[in-house]
C-alpha cells in the first residue's frame, strides 16, 4: 500500500492546467526570443530598409495595456463577489482585445502605405511575421475570453475555487501576451 501524501504536499501541488500553461508560455518566450535574435542577426547582414514604425502600433500598446488592467479588475471583482463589475470588465477586456487585433491590421496597412510591404525587404517582413504571430496568440486569448464570458453569463454566479482557478489561467495568459507585446514594441523601437 502506498504512503498517504502529507497535507503540505497537497497544498503545494501545482494544477496540471497551470503547469501546461506555463510550459506553453515558456515555449512562446523561446519562439519570440528566436525571432528577435534572427531579426538582429539578419539586420547586421546588410540590405536593411530603415523606416519609422507607424504610430498606430503605439496606440495598440495602450489598448493592450488597458485590456490587462480591465481583466485584472474583472478578476478582483470576481473574487470579491461583485458580479456586475466582473461581467462588465470582462466584456470591456474582450472588446479591447478585438480592438487590438483591428488596430494591428491597421498598423500593417499603414506599413504598406509607406512602402514597407511584406516582400519589399527583410526588415518589414520580420515586423509582419513577428507582430502577426503575436496577433495569433492574442486571438487565442480572445477565444479564452469568450469561454470566460460564457461561464460568466450562462452559469450562475458563484466565485468557487474551481472557477477562480480557470479565470486565473485566462488572466495569466492574457497578461503574458500583454507583456510580450510591450517587449516586442520596445524591441522594434530600439532596433530602428
Amino acid at each position: 500500500m502506498g504512503a498517504i501524501p502529507s497535507p503540505e504536499y497537497n497544498q503545494s501541488k501545482i494544477l496540471p492546467q497551470k503547469l501546461a500553461l506555463w510550459v506553453g508560455i515558456g515555449s512562446m518566450v523561446m519562439m519570440f526570443a528566436a525571432f528577435t535574435s534572427a531579426y538582429v542577426v539578419r539586420r547586421s547582414a546588410g540590405n536593411w530598409l530603415e523606416f519609422k514604425l507607424p504610430d498606430i502600433f503605439f496606440l495598440n500598446t495602450v489598448v493592450i495595456v488597458m485590456s490587462s488592467v480591465t481583466l485584472h479588475y474583472a478578476y478582483t471583482s470576481f473574487k470579491k463577489g461583485k458580479e456586475k463589475w466582473y461581467k462588465g470588465l470582462l466584456i470591456a477586456t474582450f472588446l479591447l482585445g478585438i480592438l487590438f487585433v483591428v488596430l494591428q491590421y491597421k498598423g500593417w496597412q499603414a506599413m504598406t502605405d509607406i512602402g514597407a510591404t511584406f516582400t519589399v525587404n527583410p526588415s518589414s517582413s520580420f515586423i509582419y511575421v513577428i507582430s502577426g504571430i503575436h496577433a495569433a496568440h492574442v486571438l487565442g486569448g480572445i477565444a479564452a475570453l469568450i469561454v470566460a464570458m460564457v461561464h460568466a453569463f450562462v452559469l450562475p454566479f458563484r466565485p468557487t475555487a474551481r472557477r477562480r482557478q480557470r479565470f486565473e489561467l485566462v488572466c495569466q495568459y492574457w497578461h503574458f501576451v500583454d507583456v510580450l507585446w510591450i517587449y516586442l514594441i520596445g524591441f522594434f523601437l530600439t532596433q530602428s
